[in-house]
């Protein structure tokens, strides 16, 4: 029979641990190990203990009192490599997405998910598999995009820099409108004017354009 997984809970509410711990009871390839109330106490827990009495897997909240989830990553995954994390959280802001994701979790999860999209979650998190529902994925594009347009600086607006990521990614005058919540002819206006500043003769130069700089994966 496989060993089970083994899972340290980390949350600064007891009642959301201990919840958390009940769904886990119930999966018999999932062992609680350990629990704390926020990163500090985490890596107190971990610093105690042998190698081989580590977690394969930190559940671990986001908003937490003296040190975050993402802090937490990035300072747990730095001693301590190995160890996956999934960050389970209430909130879906476009930049903690962002923050947890480039601190090195592996999944980021809702607080509002099923026990067993939580229990897939944490089995995929375990094979290195990241799983994110469809609103942390739109979440996580969004932030990324947002910090690419924020960094660069050509000269563009960043109303026009965010119609340039949607050109390169292939979307038309129409979807751009609607995504961002303008007229089509504000969505050709930006396109002309992008075409100015750049130089180039039209939409498929545009598009490379961007790619050429990496703000579009391939």
């Amino acid at each position: 029979m496989a060993e089970s997984v083994k899972v340290v809970i980390v949350d600064d509410h007891d009642m959301v641990r201990m919840g958390l711990k009940t769904y886990l009871m119930l999966e018999p390839s999932f062992e609680v190990i350990g629990e704390a109330g926020n990163g500090k106490e985490l890596l107190d827990w971990l610093d105690q203990r042998p190698q081989e009495e580590h977690p394969d897997l930190v559940l671990m909240d986001l908003m937490m009192p003296v040190m975050n989830g993402a802090e937490t990553t990035r300072a747990v995954l730095a001693k301590y490599p190995s160890i996956k994390i999934v960050i389970l959280t209430s909130f879906l802001e476009d930049d903690l997405v962002v923050d947890a994701v480039e601190a090195g979790a592996v999944s980021y999860v809702l607080k509002t998910v099923s026990a067993d999209e939580l229990i897939y979650a944490l089995q995929g998190a375990n094979r290195g598999m990241p799983v994110m529902t469809g609103d942390v994925s739109q979440a996580l594009t969004r932030g990324i995009r947002q910090r690419t347009v924020q960094g660069d600086s050509t000269g563009m607006t960043e109303r026009e820099k965010e119609v340039l990521l949607l050109v390169a990614e292939g979307k038309s005058n129409k979807d751009i409108a609607e995504e961002l919540h303008i007229s089509i002819k504000t969505v050709k206006t930006h396109v002309s004017n992008l075409l100015m500043k750049c130089e180039l003769e039209d939409r498929t130069q545009l598009a490379i354009y961007a790619h050429r700089r990496g703000w579009v994966q391939s």
